[in-house]
């Protein structure tokens, strides 16, 4: 039986991933840096320390310091997001569904708190969610299921009696490893032909996909 929803936030609550690698694309030229894009591909859901490690070159990691430089990039993706920001398709009428049906909500990112505030403000949805777990208040990031764990932990419910919704291969890692009772994949960045090779138990493209809550809380 499910007790609690557990949200990813980059590419779950919103669909953001194409403003993450616009706000990269300023990012790195502003260092020079080429060849990014590759870098960055298998790098989505991860925390901002091990994106940084992947993508940029270490001599500049060692002169500006990785929370400089992640402080920097996400500056400029929440100004350019700031005014298109949405959220994806059926969530807030999910959020009202599951908070009539008695489902607490956590928020599970690897983003940081900043940018967490910064989507749940933005798109009104604050109150719904019981807890708030960033990636600057774990020791690990996906695919470790840290995050996750956490999460469950702060709504005091077992990782087996939460969905987790996630759009992320490192994601839907994560919460498999923490034990999630029902996984949901978004195919807000990942094809579906990818998502089906993961551990997700169903693939929606918005959350106006889910007709019956009952069914996805057994």
């Amino acid at each position: 039986m499910i007790r609690a929803a557990l949200f990813d936030m980059d590419g779950t609550l919103v669909d953001n991933s194409p403003v993450h690698v616009r706000a990269f694309e300023i990012f790195c030229a502003r260092y020079g840096v080429e060849h990014w894009r590759e870098k960055l591909a298998g790098a989505f859901g991860m925390g901002n320390d091990d994106i940084m490690r992947r993508v940029m070159p270490e001599e500049i990691i060692r002169q500006r310091g990785i929370e400089a430089l992640s402080e920097e990039k996400e500056a400029i993706y929440r100004e350019i997001y700031a005014p298109e920001i949405r959220p994806v398709e059926g969530l807030v009428e999910l959020l009202g569904q599951l908070s009539r049906a008695g489902i607490r909500c956590a928020v599970g990112s690897s983003g940081c708190k900043t940018n967490v505030d910064f989507v749940l403000e933005r798109c009104s949805i604050g109150g719904f969610f019981d807890a708030k777990v960033s990636g600057d208040m774990v020791t690990r990031c996906k695919p470790d299921p840290e995050i996750y764990l956490t999460a469950a932990a702060a709504l005091c419910v077992d990782p087996s009696e939460c969905v987790v919704f996630e759009d992320a291969e490192a994601g839907i890692e994560a919460a498999r490893r923490a034990g999630a009772g029902r996984i949901v994949a978004l195919t807000t960045t990942l094809p579906r032909e990818t998502l089906e090779r993961t551990a997700a138990d169903t693939i929606i493209d918005t959350f106006a996909d889910l007709k019956d809550l009952e069914a996805l809380l057994r």
